[in-house]
């Protein structure tokens, strides 16, 4: 028996179901921003979810917790919107919570990650615990992630002095280190320095 061939076989369908659910999929979405620079780094287009179970008191967002509200849109609509944009290269999952449609987010990012787009995601759970559920469609998104801002927002912790999230208990998460690593690795922003040619 040939095993290369039976497993390249299975790679191909295993892609076709991916791309066929994708053609079909939808997202219920509080709303959009196609140019957020509040939600990352840099220019961005912001996601945001509708439905959200924490109830966190304080929330930014408030209208996007009743999972019952929100726009319905299929994936490919919402992909085509975020391409006609070539401002961004960047794209931040918001809500809401995305844990919460993980299905369709999952699909959203891995179809993003394909073309080049990075990948932020808020979630209000901890990233422990969603990498222990045993949840294909929540392995899914978080492999497709590269931050993760976690933890629910504690309104007696709040600071506007913190970047990218809303309180202190929040941790900026590098997904791809924390993974390799076993452990959690916070995301630290890219540095760079000047110096001045040695023939000036």
């Amino acid at each position: 028996m040939d095993t290369t061939q039976n497993n390249s076989s299975s790679a191909d369908e295993a892609l076709g179901r991916r791309v066929e659910d994708f053609e079909t999929a939808t997202i219920t979405l509080y709303g959009t921003e196609p140019d957020s620079i509040v939600d990352g780094p840099g220019l961005r287009y912001a996601v945001f979810v509708q439905g959200c179970s924490h109830g966190c008191p304080g929330c930014h967002n408030p209208d996007s917790q009743p999972a019952c509200g929100g726009t319905e849109l299929g994936l490919p609509a919402l992909l085509a919107d975020i391409e006609a944009n070539g401002l961004v290269h960047d794209v931040t999952l918001s809500g809401g919570e995305p844990f919460e449609q993980p299905g369709p987010c999952g699909l959203l990012a891995e179809a993003l990650k394909e073309r080049g787009y990075g990948i932020w995601c808020y979630t209000g759970y901890l990233y422990e615990d969603l990498a222990r559920r045993n949840d294909a469609a929540v392995k899914h998104l978080l492999e497709h992630i590269d931050v993760l801002v976690d933890g629910p927002f504690v309104e007696s912790l709040k600071s506007l002095e913190l970047k990218w999230c809303g309180s202190s208990n929040q941790r900026l998460i590098d997904v791809p280190a924390t993974r390799r690593a076993g452990a959690i690795v916070e995301w630290q922003p890219t540095t760079f320095s000047l110096e001045k040619p040695s023939n000036w």
